[in-house]
C-alpha cells in the first residue's frame, strides 16, 4: 500500500512511520502543516521547521503546507494539502492514540478523498508504548510542556524509562495523559530505527512563562550515526 503519513516531528507520528515501514508499505510522503497557531487543535507549531531535517534524516520527501490554524477551517488546509498528492497513494496514516478529535476528522478527509484511513497506535496503552519506543532506540526530547506538574526542566528531556515512570506518577497525581495527547507535553524525535542519520542540536533555549515553556531550537544539523 502506497501511504502519506501526516507528520509532525514527534514522537507519536514518527513511530506511526515506522511502523507503517515495518509492515511494508511504502511511504511516499511525510506531510507536514505549519500551524501560525500555538494553540492549534490539529497540529503542532514547536519547531514544525526543524521537521525538515527529519525528513532528511530518514529519507522521505516532505510536504509542508502553511495553516492559520483556526479550529475547523485547518481542516481544509490539511485536505488541500493531501489532495495535492491523492493520485500517487492509496492512503493516510496519522499518529493519533486515543484523541477522538483528531482521528474522526481525518478518517472524514480521506473518505471524502476516496482513501483508506490507518492509524496504528490508535488505542494503544499509552506508557507501554512509550517504553516500546525507547526499547527499539527511539531517541526522544520534550519540546513544550503546558500541564500541572511540569517544570522548566523537562524542557530538552529525553524520555527514558525513568522519564516514563515520572509521567505515570503525574498521571496518577494530576491526570495528565503520559503520552501528551491532551497538549500537556510536546516532542521532537532526534534519532529512531529508520533515520539513516541523526539529528544533532546545536543551540536551543529555553523559553518559559508562568506554567508553561518551550525549548527553541535555534540550529541543528544532520551527523553521521
Amino acid at each position: 500500500m502506497r501511504v502519506a503519513v501526516l507528520f509532525t516531528g514527534g514522537k507519536d507520528s514518527t513511530y506511526a512511520t515506522y511502523l507503517s515501514l515495518k509492515k511494508g508499505f511504502e511511504v511516499k510522503y511525510l506531510i507536514t502543516m505549519a500551524s501560525k497557531n500555538p494553540f492549534s487543535w490539529m497540529f503542532h507549531s514547536v519547531n514544525i521547521n526543524a521537521t525538515k531535517l527529519q525528513a532528511e534524516a530518514v529519507g522521505i520527501k516532505q510536504i509542508m503546507r502553511q495553516t492559520l490554524g483556526k479550529k475547523e477551517y485547518e481542516l481544509e488546509d490539511l485536505k488541500g494539502a493531501i489532495e495535492e498528492v491523492k493520485g500517487e497513494i492509496d492512503g493516510i496514516i496519522s499518529g493519533s492514540i486515543s484523541s477522538s478529535y483528531q482521528k474522526n476528522r481525518v478518517d472524514l478527509i480521506a473518505k471524502e478523498l476516496g482513501l483508506v484511513s490507518l492509524s496504528p497506535l490508535w488505542g494503544l496503552d499509552p506508557v507501554e508504548l512509550l517504553r516500546d519506543m525507547i526499547k527499539v532506540g527511539f531517541d526522544i526530547i520534550i519540546t513544550s510542556v503546558a500541564a500541572q506538574g511540569f517544570g522548566p526542566s523537562w524542557l530538552g528531556r529525553r524520555i527514558d524509562e525513568k522519564a516514563v515512570e515520572e509521567l505515570e506518577k503525574l498521571c496518577q497525581k494530576y491526570g495528565i495523559n503520559p503520552s501528551g495527547e491532551g497538549g500537556e507535553y510536546e516532542s521532537f524525535v532526534l534519532d529512531a530505527p529508520i533515520f539513516r542519520k541523526r539529528i544533532e542540536i546545536i543551540d536551543a533555549e529555553r523559553i518559559w512563562s508562568g506554567t508553561n515553556g518551550y525549548l527553541l531550537i535555534k540550529q541543528a544539523r544532520i551527523v553521521e550515526k
